[in-house]
């Protein structure tokens, strides 16, 4: 907007048109304002009696009609000057006027300030929320984001391929979208979860390295940080790769480019034991998903901040008190916590319950005292061990877990976020990253008491076949680790990753180990398994989330905000009225009958 101005002041004294909507209009009996808007800002236009037509039109005009103006650009008397806007130096002395559209009084505000209206108003009215400064800006935004994107990639000689969007069902672990066949009664297309076959087989076809703005269409419930149905990543493929770091090292500096030059943050890393697996190849740390879930509780820790568990169960194995004679012990120091009420204290051990926890032990370290109430149940020993393995000092705070590890893991993994976001440790000028590898391939299904992959079949196993034949307890199974990665930002899961396991005889076994036979590979996934009998080249990928990332580097929590036509948080386009019901008559062509519920 600066820029614009600077370039309509090569316009003083010359003769200008402008088009746009009216912002506002202030009536000073002799003279008429209008704050004329675009895209690019805002421009005053002074209407005199002088001009009648113009006067007589501008007295009727009103927020948001469409206007075309012509006049000479002057600049403003020195005491006139608006130092709010841009181009407050200025003002289009209007010659003559016109009316291109009128507008009704509007059901949403187009402006960033004053009362922001209800998310689902502004969703059914979208196309009028995007006239907002703020959505504009968004909007522009996002183009220069995916031209930086595309410009890194084909400076890295990626080839850009599109992939068809009527595709099969795959089990990327989200229900799919269907699409009935009218040719072929009776069946089904699927609009692809991710591009994943589709870039496998283009590695068969001899594509060395490949990538798309993919859009992909998952049926999961939305969240802040996920849209419903549809989103888009940066789909890449390379050949002749067979191990994840050859991945991660390609497309690590388009991260860190896309944090330091297109955003303008901070790259930090503020947690010390992370800093250990930082590779010399790279600046971001490769942390494995065990570790990662041992320090932080969650497979995608925000490391902005430290808080780190600390085990303490080989340090209290001998302990009397009956609440720490568990499998597992750990603590969270939480720096300054001593400042925690008793009310916020019993906040967070509610948190803790409903996660599974008995409760919440804590130590709190005043005055060169530890006040507790489980103080009394431990030795002066163990006191002095906690407190020099946690790191407290006077003025922290120290919470217990006490269960199994899994348990323990979860719950105080959820309580180190909690306290992040009470102490606010979350800086949005600032980027952290990691890299988490070496997922479990495989993962007990508790709903349905059995193993089930991981991720999908897709990934190789660590160890290839001979990983896969030596696995003969279920205990075993859950041992084997893929090739398998993660890129975490702030927190938040953007991208996926894996070498893909392009063996048809290790593609069997990874299906026979959960009791499928052939046939059913074969079945499910033939073009891809007959693709590879064909000389199929090791090869490797990821997929970038792209609206999460921007979401992101937007500093906004809410994914509908960077979105042009997003759905609510169920689901539904105010806009358009959808998902909407259909004619019987393209319910007939697509032999498709719809099940009336029974309580309707």
């Amino acid at each position: 907007m600066r820029k614009l101005a600077l370039e309509l002041k090569d316009f003083l004294g010359k003769s200008v048109t402008v088009s746009g909507w009216v912002n506002s209009r202030r009536d000073h009996g002799g003279l008429i304002f209008i704050d004329l808007r675009d895209h690019t800002g805002i421009i005053q236009l002074v209407i005199t009696p002088d001009t009648k037509d113009a006067f007589s039109l501008a007295e009727t005009l009103r927020d948001e009609f469409v206007i075309t103006a012509t006049g000479k650009m002057r600049e403003r008397a020195p005491e006139l000057k608006n130092p709010n806007i841009a181009t407050g130096d200025i003002e289009l002395v209007v010659d003559t006027l016109e009316l291109l559209n009128r507008s009704e009084p509007l059901p949403v505000n187009t402006h960033d300030d004053g009362d922001e209206s209800s998310e689902d108003l502004r969703l059914k009215y979208r196309y009028l929320d995007l006239r907002r400064p703020s959505m504009q800006a968004i909007l522009k935004r996002r183009s220069e984001y995916y031209k930086f994107i595309r410009k890194y990639m084909d400076e890295h000689e990626f080839t850009e391929i599109a992939t068809p969007i009527l595709a099969n069902s795959s089990p990327e672990g989200a229900r799919d979208f269907l699409v009935p066949s009218r040719l072929h009664p009776g069946k089904f297309y699927a609009l692809p979860q991710a591009p994943q076959q589709f870039k496998q087989l283009l590695m068969v076809g001899g594509v060395p390295k490949y990538y798309q703005i993919a859009p992909c269409f998952r049926d999961e419930d939305p969240r802040a940080d996920r849209l419903y149905g549809d989103f888009y990543q940066l789909d890449m493929e390379m050949a002749f790769v067979d191990d994840g770091e050859t991945i991660r090292n390609e497309i690590e500096p388009l991260y860190l480019k896309l944090v330091t030059e297109f955003a303008s943050k901070k790259l930090v890393q503020n947690s010390e034991p992370a800093k250990q697996y930082i590779s010399k190849s790279g600046k971001v740390p490769r942390i494995p998903y065990q570790t990662a879930m041992d320090l932080y509780g969650v497979d995608k820790p925000d490391l902005r901040y430290g808080m780190e568990m600390i085990d303490l169960t080989d340090a209290l194995k001998n302990t009397e008190f009956k609440v720490f004679q568990s499998p597992c012990v750990k603590a969270l120091c939480v720096k300054n916590g001593a400042s925690l009420t008793r009310s916020q204290i019993d906040n967070f051990t509610d948190q803790a319950r409903k996660l599974g926890a008995g409760g919440l032990a804590y130590i709190l370290y005043e005055n060169g005292e530890e006040k507790s109430p489980i103080a009394k149940f431990l030795k002066p020993a163990e006191l002095k061990k906690i407190k020099e393995l946690t790191g407290a000092s006077d003025g922290d705070a120290v919470f217990f877990g006490a269960d199994t590890r899994e348990k323990v893991n979860k719950i105080l993994g959820q309580l180190r976020i909690a306290f992040a976001d009470h102490f606010e440790l979350k800086n949005n000028d600032e980027v952290a990253l990691c890299w988490i590898t070496d997922f479990p391939f495989y993962e007990w299904d508790e709903k349905n008491k059995k193993i089930d992959f991981g991720h999908n079949p897709f990934s190789m196993p660590k160890g290839g076949l001979s990983a896969l034949e030596n696995a003969k307890t279920d205990e075993e199974k859950l041992a084997i680790v893929a090739d398998q990665y993660d890129m975490v930002m702030n927190g938040y899961e953007v991208c996926s990753g894996a070498v893909r396991n392009h063996s048809p005889e290790i593609m069997y076994k990874v299906f026979s180990l959960l009791g499928y036979n052939q046939a059913y590979v074969e079945k499910r996934f033939g073009g891809l398994l007959n693709a590879f009998k064909f000389g199929a080249p090791p090869h490797a990928g990821c997929a970038p989330g792209l609206d999460r990332i921007f979401m992101i580097l937007s500093d906004t929590e809410n994914i509908r905000d960077i979105v042009a036509f997003p759905k609510n948080g169920s689901g539904i386009d105010l806009m358009m009225d959808s998902p909407s019901t259909v004619d019987p008559e393209q319910l007939e062509e697509a032999s498709i009958a719809v099940i009336e519920d029974e309580e309707e």
